[in-house]
């Protein structure tokens, strides 16, 4: 029987485009294995379904986002603390936390359509109440509520010294929650997200802000664990960052289901009111979230 050979160029051909075709596949399915875990806060309803719209923009970046949810943020902290995911979008005392703790660093943080991307604590008590002293003997013979583990709420409280004086500390799930809780008369005094009582305020007439914190915090900033593989943590904050002026109908939907402009960059240096208001509370390096 004859075998039909290739002459020996035809078979270095061959052998070039198999070669050929195999790196491609290689490269294919890296591109397709890429994947990051990014923790999300549930705390209120809708918080976990506003982040899909990032989902259809990754995938064509080659990028799939797997979402893990957490139910507050003490429980974030935790699987973050235990490397439960590569990212996490965070409120900035659990995200300076993790700075402190040495084991992530900022990349991006959202800039809203008004063109905001820090908030603040504010402090609030019914009406007729007396305007925040500035001192902690402010909280003398009173029950304070707070999101655990918040800038804007017990980092807050503690940087200040309240938990030395108040009668009765009380935790919430959200910044809502604290709200609903005080208007309740659950509480005397609630410190909680400006931009939450914002949201909530014209449902809670009987509060009023009676007292403010004077610096500012980072908003929703992503952290990434310094784990995570840097070529996928840069290509994933790459894409965030070109949102912004990117045209594409996945792009816009991010912006318009979001309710942002985009994604800026985001250091540590943007937290040092932040660091150093956790710093106060007692935050360090050993910090384990078991306020």
């Amino acid at each position: 029987m004859k075998k039909h050979l290739l002459p020996a160029k035809g078979r270095g051909f061959l052998f070039g485009v198999l070669c050929a075709a195999f790196a491609v596949g290689l490269l294919s399915s890296a591109a397709a294995a890429s994947q990051i875990k990014i923790i999300i806060m549930q705390d209120k309803a809708g918080e976990a379904r506003k982040y899909r719209p990032l989902m259809p923009y990754f995938k064509a970046k080659g990028i799939d986002i797997a979402f893990v949810g957490a139910r507050n943020y003490e429980a974030a902290a935790k699987m973050f603390a235990e490397r439960k995911a590569d990212a996490m979008f965070s409120g900035s005392g659990v995200a300076g936390s993790m700075i402190i703790k040495g084991v992530a660093y900022p990349a991006v943080r959202p800039l809203g359509k008004d063109g905001s991307s820090t908030y603040w604590a504010v402090i609030l008590a019914p009406r007729g109440s007396p305007t925040f002293t500035g001192s902690a003997s402010y909280f003398t013979g009173k029950t304070v509520i707070f999101c655990s583990l918040a800038s804007s709420g017990e980092f807050y409280f503690r940087s200040i010294g309240g938990h030395n004086t108040a009668k009765n500390m009380l935790k919430a799930g959200s910044h809502g929650s604290a709200i609903d809780a005080l208007s309740k008369g659950l509480a005397d005094v609630a410190i909680v997200k400006n931009r939450v009582w914002e949201n909530m305020k014209a449902r809670y007439r009987r509060l009023q802000i009676v007292g403010v914190d004077t610096g500012e915090n980072p908003n929703g900033t992503l952290i990434i664990s310094k784990r995570t593989d840097r070529r996928v943590a840069r290509k994933f904050t790459d894409g965030l960052l070109k949102v912004m002026t990117d045209p594409s109908a996945e792009a816009r939907a991010i912006r318009d289901e979001m309710k942002i402009l985009g994604y800026i960059k985001t250091s540590k240096e943007n937290f040092d009111h932040t660091l150093s208001l956790l710093k106060r509370a007692g935050v360090n390096r050993r910090f384990n979230f078991a306020y």
